[in-house]
């Protein structure tokens, strides 16, 4: 079977109503927390992606049971020290920066040698970030090349409190040294520039021995030992990240209008809808609600003809991270020359994302400008493709598959783009619901 996908020609206007799978760092973090809880734990609507199966081996290698199937999860926690740390144990991450990261900060007490692995693309990604905080509660480290993966770890019983000031907006650094605080001795204090939340949100919802103070420009965490988690029955909300192709690809279409249903509209991660807005998208928010401490709505968007252009502010950036390479296909269609900048962040994800950005825009004759944390966008609101366009060789990054996609449903030309496989990760259905609205 062939591993790629072709479209050939703009996608038919459409007015739908549809749901998009799990959201992918809630579905992770239910994983985790729910792995040391005291009592089984239920999950409906888990994202049944690579990044969360990867995320229940780990347990089960641990020692956790689960049970799975498409409708309902259970995992069978045994409490806060219910680990089972065996020699020689070796977990793999996977693609998984969310799981790899978070992870190290469940198992910084393991009094055994643990090898952590991960496939080509996560092994390439900077693990010091995470193991630079959690080496001052104790435990120690052997770094890959380049800070990468495989890494050894070998963990603390009596883990030290530490101060950890965390400058980069990253919520996989900030929320590894929760959980490694969780299991020291005395308090441990995080100064953590705004990013997306979920942890702090789970772990107040759970009654842990939590405190937030969000101050102007970062937020002021200070984390105690934690004895016992209580189990947690979750119907996980659909991911915020899976909807914003669909938000675009309707903007982008023509007399189109589709409703998301039950979407996690978090503040800290919808940066992309602030921006859309920005740029004259109009996007409606309804049958809001509060679920466990996340805020949920269902989304609705129409076809919208005139984009503006943005000089996009920074402080967006930690609350779009996984949204910009699909918002730069709104820039590319905009009245005007858009720019971001600070962006760095966006080449330490499965792939050079920024590059690759620069890379789609200027196969479809959209010009730019790249540096190595910024790209400019000189959009062309009159864009019209009549030629074939392959992509490939993105090192299987998802959401340069899915952003490819968009791309040519909505800019028109036959595109033809390798390694469909990789919405595995994260978006499974992806495929499926564009399939449906194309019908």
């Amino acid at each position: 079977m062939s591993n790629f996908f072709t479209v050939k020609k703009k996608i038919k206007s459409f007015d739908k109503i549809i749901s998009v799978d799990g959201d992918k760092s809630l579905s992770i973090r239910w994983v985790l927390i729910s792995s040391l809880a005291s009592g089984t734990s239920e999950a409906k609507n888990l994202l049944m992606s690579e990044d969360v199966l990867a995320s229940i081996k780990v347990i089960k290698k641990l020692g956790i049971k689960v049970k799975l199937n498409k409708k309902l999860c259970k995992i069978y926690g045994q409490g806060i020290s219910g680990y089972k740390y065996k020699k020689n144990l070796s977990l793999n991450a996977e693609n998984s920066g969310t799981l790899g990261r978070l992870l190290l900060g469940l198992i910084v007490n393991s009094p055994n040698i643990i090898k952590l692995t991960g496939d080509k693309s996560l092994s390439k990604r900077d693990f010091k970030r995470v193991t630079d905080p959690l080496s001052k509660f104790g435990a120690n480290f052997k770094l890959g090349i380049n800070n990468g993966l495989p890494l050894k770890i070998i963990g603390n019983k009596n883990l030290q409190p530490i101060f950890y000031k965390e400058n980069r907006g990253s919520a996989q650094c900030k929320s590894s040294v929760i959980f490694a605080g969780m299991r020291a001795n005395g308090e441990t204090i995080i100064r953590a520039k705004k990013s997306r939340n979920h942890t702090e949100l789970l772990c107040k919802y759970l009654n842990l021995q939590i405190k937030v103070k969000n101050k102007k420009n970062y937020d002021l965490i200070k984390v105690r030992k934690v004895k016992k988690i209580k189990k947690l029955n979750y119907n996980i909300p659909s991911d915020i990240s899976s909807a914003a192709f669909f938000i675009v690809l309707t903007i982008l279409s023509k007399n189109s209008k589709i409703t998301i249903r039950n979407v996690n509209i978090n503040p800290s991660r919808i940066g992309v809808i602030t921006i859309l807005k920005k740029m004259g998208v109009k996007i409606i928010f309804k049958n809001q609600k509060i679920y466990k401490g996340e805020k949920i709505a269902d989304i609705q968007v129409k076809s919208t003809s005139k984009l503006k252009s943005i000089n996009c502010p920074d402080k967006l950036n930690s609350g779009t991270i996984d949204e910009f390479l699909i918002l730069f296909l709104v820039a590319a269609k905009a009245n005007g020359i858009s720019y971001f900048k600070n962006l760095a962040e966006l080449n330490q994800k499965e792939s050079p994302r920024l590059k690759w950005a620069s890379k789609i825009l200027r196969l479809i004759g959209v010009k730019t400008i790249l540096t190595k944390d910024s790209i400019k966008i000189f959009g062309n609101p009159n864009i019209k493709i009549n030629k074939n366009i392959v992509i490939k060789d993105f090192l299987k990054d998802h959401r340069v598959f899915m952003t490819s996609v968009i791309a040519g449903l909505t800019f028109g030309g036959k595109w033809i783009i390798h390694d469909k496989d990789s919405i595995k990760t994260s978006f499974p259905s992806f495929l499926k619901i564009i399939n449906n609205l194309n019908k």
